[in-house]
């Protein structure tokens, strides 16, 4: 918004708005939550509040796979929510009804973390974004500070 304001952005593609939001907003957060995890005390300031380390079969967790790992966590269903969202807006001054794809993001945007929350208490209590780059979410106590 700050920059539509100052007229950096001057204008209303929605394709265009949705891809600026990502490059501002998405990608710099995983980027960050990525570096964070892929240190030698492999958590987010979050994690380690809460005595969390996420555990990689490496000795320390490779960028590329916290990167890989955080992308599937937080970049994909935020992207999904984004794009729902400018969908819904766009569709919105088109016509009354709403597009079959706008439902289609809205359902995908609300699933994913919804999937990514039930998996927490089934199974072997690890999300699929944990299975898939072969990670794990552990309780330790940490005493580092890195």
């Amino acid at each position: 918004m700050p920059l539509f304001l100052a007229g950096i952005i001057v204008t209303t593609n929605m394709v265009v708005l949705n891809l600026v939001g990502a490059i501002m907003v998405i990608v710099p957060v995983v980027l960050d939550v990525a570096w964070c995890e892929s240190r030698l005390v492999a958590a987010t300031p979050g994690k380690r509040a809460m005595g969390l380390i996420v555990y990689s079969s490496s000795t320390q967790m490779p960028y590329r796979l916290a990167l890989l790992r955080n992308i599937l966590k937080l970049g994909m269903p935020w992207l999904i929510g984004h794009a729902a969202v400018f969908a819904i807006v766009s569709s919105s001054h088109s016509s009354n009804l709403v597009p079959t794809g706008v439902w289609v993001l809205t359902g995908l945007a609300y699933l994913m973390p919804i999937i990514w929350i039930i998996s927490l208490f089934v199974g072997d209590q690890r999300t699929p974004y944990d299975r898939i780059c072969g990670t794990t979410v552990l309780r330790q106590k940490l005493t580092t500070a890195h």
